[in-house]
């Protein structure tokens, strides 16, 4: 017996009200165009300044903050389609789509540092290439510093507002850019003071390692995303061990989580008293699902498999027979009761190899009656136990 929700975040926390689809993507919408318009003013300013002042890094620097942009749009882009739900083309959502786009980011992240790193590396090998940085260069890679810095404040802020972990990514991306500003401040810095114009150059080739790395570092986590990695395992044992501590579940086994966007998709098994009812188990399901979601809010769609026995290992069910055939098998048995007309309902548990029965009947039965249908249901060989529950009319 399978139990499936799907549902959006909850959002929901003590400190917390909901925030709707359309709060949260015109949140996200304003906090990106100011990050789009800083970063356009500071890459013009950067370049422009790193031509005047005779800065390589600084120059480089700018065209960090250019590539920002394309982070920056593909937020935007991938903001929109998650405000959208899900559609019977799409019935997990669209945020498959935000993964790509980042891979190809993380793809263009790496070109650039590729790019900026042989052209430092080459000024660095060949003297007559290498500039002297003026006083200038300092000041605007120190403007950059405070105007990236501030991007990460302001979007951080956004993010723990609307519980966002796609502006939280962006947010720590204006940070990296602050600290790659840093290097390139320390690279100027130096370069001016104590007329040794390599420095800047050194400081250009770490600002493109730390581009690169950023960029491999979206590849790789958008790859393991796209093909299904499980969360840090800390968490899944985390999510075991809660769980396990909900009433009605004796354990839990086959956790597999996996994300999607900014979201956690999970199923598990959980064993359950062998004899529940179906709307015992259905409910044992709904309350897992409601409180692990409430517990772990990223957790946005979990399936629930209801096991009435530990099958991990193997099932010993599998050979059964169905019911069909089971009572094909029986009803002899049933007819030489007497029983026949009584019975008004028979409750079939696989459970260890067996099939035990619960047989209900209106009315009474004498002792014998009672013993030649137990006996015979019992003569069947996929039979276990059998219960006989007389209701007195």
């Amino acid at each position: 017996m399978t139990e499936k929700v799907e549902g959006t975040k909850n959002k929901q926390s003590p400190q917390k009200q909901p925030i709707s689809k359309q709060s949260r993507y015109e949140e996200t919408r304003q906090v990106t165009l100011t990050g789009i318009i800083v970063n356009v003013l500071l890459s013009i300013a950067q370049l422009v300044g790193g031509v005047v002042a005779h800065s390589q890094a600084l120059i480089a620097d700018g065209l960090h903050t250019l590539s920002d942009l394309a982070s920056d749009f593909v937020v935007l882009f991938a903001a929109k389609l998650a405000s959208k739900d899900a559609d019977d083309d799409h019935p997990y959502g669209h945020e498959r789509i935000e993964t790509v786009a980042t891979v190809i980011l993380g793809m263009a992240l790496a070109g650039v540092a590729v790019g900026i790193g042989i052209n430092a590396f080459e000024r660095l090998t060949t003297p007559e290439k290498l500039l002297q940085p003026t006083l200038l260069a300092l000041v605007f890679a120190l403007f950059a510093i405070v105007a990236k810095e501030g991007l990460y404040q302001y979007t951080t802020y956004v993010a723990e507002k609307i519980d966002s972990n796609l502006l939280r990514a962006n947010a720590w991306h204006h940070r990296s850019d602050a600290i790659s500003s840093l290097f390139v401040a320390v690279g100027v810095g130096t370069s001016v003071f104590f007329q040794l114009p390599w420095l800047d150059a050194i400081a250009a080739i770490l600002v493109a390692v730390m581009i690169f790395y950023m960029g491999a570092r979206l590849i790789l986590d958008s790859t393991m995303e796209l093909v299904d990695t499980s969360v840090d395992q800390e968490k899944v044992a985390k999510v075991k061990e809660f769980i396990s501590g909900l009433e009605g579940v004796d354990s839990l086994h086959l956790l597999r989580t996996r994300k999607m966007g900014s979201k956690v998709l999970a199923d598990v098994h959980i064993q359950v008293n062998s004899y529940l009812s179906v709307s015992e188990g259905h409910h044992i399901a709904e309350n897992v699902i409601t409180k692990t979601r409430k517990a772990f809010p990223d957790m946005t769609d979990i399936t629930v498999h209801i096991d009435p026995e530990d099958d991990e290992s193997s099932s010993l069910c599998t050979e059964l027979p169905s019911r069909n055939q089971l009572m094909s098998q029986l009803y002899p048995h049933l007819q030489e009761s007497g029983l026949t007309q009584s019975i008004q309902n028979i409750v079939l548990h696989y459970i260890s190899g067996k099939v035990d029965m619960e047989i209900y009947i209106t009315g009474s039965a004498s002792e014998e009656q009672a013993a030649i249908l137990v006996n015979g249901c019992q003569r069947c060989e996929a039979v276990g136990e059998v219960f006989l529950h007389q209701k007195i009319a």
